[in-house]
């Protein structure tokens, strides 16, 4: 993958995310079985985020525990299950297409590149690190692990700032349901 693409996509994945958000408020169709059905896959998806969070220490060491046992980049797998599932609440097939040519176009190029800058980090080790997959999680876990799983830190979760994902579902759920209340 070209990187200055990678670059590219990593300076404009928030501000192309928020264009999508503002198409999402506009054209939205949610109906209630669309939402209960879409807020639990987003659901699955913050969950997701809220544990690999309280396991990463960005920058100071690999994280091997958690999530991170499973797959490289369980936040981006967490944000790819919210937006499948508030596409589906969503209702509109265009909005979700949007979203998914959206993530692979952005995203996949920025964990590659995320992936080269842990090599580089941490040498020797990202080898075995690498062992698990960068993206569609293994269900058997990381080859060779050690035993010990990690705890989850609440302490790692709040400095990662995850509490503002969980904001933004609530946030989206709540719009939603606004939208269907006021047809």
């Amino acid at each position: 993958m070209n990187s200055r693409y990678a670059v590219w996509a990593a300076r404009w994945r928030v501000p192309l995310g928020f264009a999508l958000g503002v198409a999402y408020l506009i054209f939205s169709r949610p109906s209630v079985p669309l939402l209960i059905a879409g807020g639990l896959v987003a659901l699955a998806g913050l969950i997701v985020r809220a544990l690999a969070a309280g396991h990463l220490e960005k920058n100071q060491r690999l994280a091997t525990t958690g999530p991170y046992a499973r797959t490289r980049n369980p936040l981006y797998l967490g944000s790819l299950l919210i937006g499948i599932g508030f596409a589906i609440a969503g209702g509109s097939w265009i909005l979700g297409v949007a979203f998914l040519g959206l993530f692979l176009l952005v995203y996949v190029p920025v964990a590659r590149r995320e992936a080269e800058f842990l090599r580089r980090e941490f040498g020797d080790l990202y080898g075995q690190y690498a062992a698990v997959p960068l993206f569609f999680p293994r269900l058997a876990g990381r080859p060779g692990a050690p035993t010990q799983a990690g705890k989850f830190r609440w302490e790692l979760y709040r400095k990662n700032r995850e509490y503002e994902a969980a904001l933004g579902y609530a946030a989206g759920v709540v719009f939603l349901a606004l939208k269907i209340a006021l047809r």
